[in-house]
C-alpha cells in the first residue's frame, strides 16, 4: 500500500483526524477562567446567586448568545460579554465550581498542561478578599485535576493572576501572585483594552516581579500594534507576549516570496519570545480576517516561538482541539506540526525547567509518537482484508 503525497508535502497518513487531534497531548498557555464557563453553569450560578441580568436562561441559547455577541470584530465589544460571567463568579463555591469544571473540560479535550488566568480584583463584589479568591480558584483546579484523573485523564493546571490595565491595582496583584507562587500560582499578567492603557502604566508591578525573579506575560499586540509589543518587551521585560499577533506588522513579504524582518520582529524571533496566539479569538476581535490570513501560518514557517491557544472558549465556541482542527484544515498541518506547537508551549510554561522537560519527554513526545504510529496498524488491517478478499 502506498501513501498519496499532497502539494503541501505531507501524506494522507500524516493528516490527523479530528479524533486524533482530540487525543493528542496539548498545552495551553492563554485561557481566561471567566471566558470558559459552561453555559449551564452560568444559568445555575445566576439562579443560586440571584443574578437576573442574563440575556438568556436556556443554556443552549445562552451559549449561542455569547458567541454571537463576541463575534463583532471589536475587542471592546468582545470584552463586554465578561460582565455576565464575572457576575456569577463572586462566591467561593462559584469560583471553585468554575475552576474545577475548567480543568475537567480541558483534560477531556486532551490538554495535559494549562495556565489559566483570571483577575482576582473582579471577584470581590460579595465581600471576598483577594486571598480568598485565589485560594478558592486554586482548590477548584486541584478538584478538577482529581476528577480528571478519576476519568482517566491527566492534567496539571497553574494559575496566572491578572491585573486590569485600566485599573490601578497591578502592584497589589503582582505582590499577591508572588505570595502564592509556590501554592498554585505560576505567574502574572495584565489584560483589558490595550488602546490608551499601555503596559508602561504598570512598571512598578513588573519591576517588583523582576526583583523577585518571578514570571509574567503581558497582553500586547492584539488590538494595538508594534508599540505595545515593544513596550511590553523593552520597558516591562515580559517573558511572553499575550497574543503578539501584530508582530506581523514588522514582517514584509516581497513579491518573489522573500521575507524581510524588521528589528523588533527579528528580536522576538532571535530571543525565542513566546507568542500566545489565539486564532479564533483574533478573528472575532478583528486582529485577523480569516484562518488562512492569520499570521500564525507565516510565523510557523519563520520558526517564531508560536503557540496555539483558546483565549476564551465560551465566547469563541472553541477548544484546543477545534483550534488545531482549523489549522490542520487551513494549512495542512500534520501531527509533527501539532507536536512542534505543543513543545513550544511546554518550553514556554512558567514551571521549573526540569518539570517542563519531563512533560515534553515523558508525556508530549510519547503521546505524539503513539498517534503517528497508528497508520502502521491501519495499513496492516487494510492489507489483511484485501488479501482475504
Amino acid at each position: 500500500m502506498t501513501s498519496q503525497t499532497h502539494a503541501t508535502g505531507h501524506t494522507d497518513r500524516e493528516t490527523p483526524s479530528a479524533e486524533q487531534i482530540r487525543r493528542a497531548p496539548k498545552v495551553l498557555l492563554h485561557d481566561h477562567l471567566d471566558g470558559g464557563l459552561r453555559p449551564g453553569t452560568i444559568v445555575d450560578l445566576a439562579r443560586e446567586n440571584g443574578y437576573e441580568g442574563l440575556p438568556e436562561t436556556d443554556p443552549d441559547k445562552l451559549g449561542i448568545w455569547f458567541r454571537e455577541a463576541a463575534d463583532s470584530g471589536s475587542l471592546e465589544r468582545y470584552l463586554e460579554t465578561f460582565a455576565h460571567t464575572c457576575a456569577v463568579m463572586q462566591t467561593k463555591d462559584a469560583l471553585q465550581r468554575v475552576a474545577a469544571e475548567c480543568a475537567e473540560d480541558l483534560a477531556e479535550d486532551g490538554v495535559v498542561y494549562a495556565e489559566i488566568r483570571y483577575a482576582p480584583e473582579q471577584h470581590l463584589e460579595n465581600g471576598l478578599t483577594l486571598e480568598e479568591v485565589v485560594e478558592a480558584v486554586n482548590e477548584g483546579f486541584r478538584e478538577g485535576e482529581r476528577r480528571a484523573k478519576a476519568n482517566g485523564h491527566r492534567i496539571r493546571v497553574g494559575a496566572l493572576l491578572t491585573a486590569m490595565r485600566h485599573a490601578a491595582r497591578a502592584l497589589e496583584i503582582a505582590e499577591l501572585a508572588n505570595r502564592y507562587r509556590d501554592l498554585g500560582v505560576v505567574g502574572f499578567d495584565i489584560a483589558g483594552a490595550e488602546a490608551g492603557f499601555p503596559p508602561t502604566r504598570h512598571l512598578d508591578a513588573f519591576e517588583f516581579l523582576k526583583r523577585e525573579n518571578n514570571h509574567f506575560t503581558i497582553h500586547a499586540g492584539e488590538a494595538f500594534g508594534l508599540p505595545s509589543i515593544w513596550q511590553a518587551l523593552q520597558w516591562c521585560g515580559a517573558d511572553r507576549l499575550g497574543h503578539g499577533v501584530r508582530i506581523i506588522d514588522d514582517i514584509k513579504v516581497e513579491e518573489d516570496g522573500t521575507v524581510q524582518l524588521g528589528r523588533l520582529a527579528s528580536y522576538v524571533r532571535d530571543k525565542r519570545i513566546p507568542l500566545e496566539l489565539c486564532p479564533s479569538s483574533n478573528l472575532q476581535t478583528g486582529a485577523a480576517t480569516s484562518y488562512a490570513e492569520h499570521p500564525i501560518g507565516l510565523l510557523r514557517k519563520l520558526h517564531f516561538r508560536a503557540t496555539v491557544n483558546t483565549d476564551n472558549r465560551l465566547m469563541s465556541g472553541t477548544s484546543m482541539s477545534r483550534e488545531f482542527e482549523h489549522l490542520v484544515g487551513t494549512f495542512g498541518y500534520t501531527l509533527d506540526d501539532m507536536q512542534w506547537f505543543t513543545v513550544n508551549a511546554m518550553k514556554s510554561a512558567f514551571i521549573p525547567f526540569d518539570e517542563r522537560l519531563a512533560m515534553i519527554n515523558d508525556v508530549v513526545k510519547p503521546g505524539y509518537a503513539e498517534l503517528k504510529s497508528e497508520w502502521l496498524f491501519r495499513q496492516t488491517v487494510s492489507t489483511s482484508t484485501s488479501v482475504e478478499d
